[in-house]
């Protein structure tokens, strides 16, 4: 009898802890700045909405998206992208990351005559472009294909996944 009447009142209690809002993280210690980061889950929606305007376009391509750092996160090879396209996307991306900047823009600095672009070991071909959340970079993507406006179409697309 007493599980019966203890019973309900330990669901409901339950299930109204469940529904208390979670706590804000707590301050950053002195020295520390938190900023948010692109989760594995938020690199395979970039990956999706790439590979989605990878399709429309009839662009085959890979794509991958790397965290602020440049570490990867998520790469994909579609059927008929170019086996060249693994590196060259890695790099795009890691490079868009690194420089919060797109690899357009490094590749226009080149073509303008701005040579100090080309060392670092950056990629400087349009397809790189950075994931920026609240207006930091979590992260980047790159993209490869056989045509670098596509490349930089479906980059954007991914990129728009998370709300850029």
């Amino acid at each position: 009898m007493i599980v019966r009447a203890v019973l309900p009142a330990l669901l409901y209690a339950a299930a109204a802890a469940a529904q208390v809002p979670p706590a804000p993280p707590p301050a950053a210690p002195p020295g520390i700045v938190r900023r948010p980061a692109l989760t594995l889950d938020g690199a395979r929606a970039v990956l999706r909405a790439a590979e989605q305007s990878a399709q429309r376009l009839q662009a085959p391509s890979c794509v991958a998206v790397v965290d602020a750092g440049g570490a990867l996160l998520a790469f994909e090879r579609m059927d008929g992208a170019r086996i060249a396209g693994n590196r060259l996307a890695v790099g795009a991306a890691r490079t868009a990351a690194r420089y919060q900047d797109s690899t357009e823009s490094l590749e226009q600095a080149i073509n303008g005559g701005r040579l100090a672009a080309i060392t670092g070991g950056a990629v400087q071909m349009q397809g790189g472009l950075p994931i920026r959340v609240d207006g930091v970079v979590v992260g980047a993507i790159g993209v490869s294909g056989f045509d670098k406006a596509k490349d930089e179409q479906v980059a954007e697309a991914g990129a728009a996944a998370l709300g850029q």
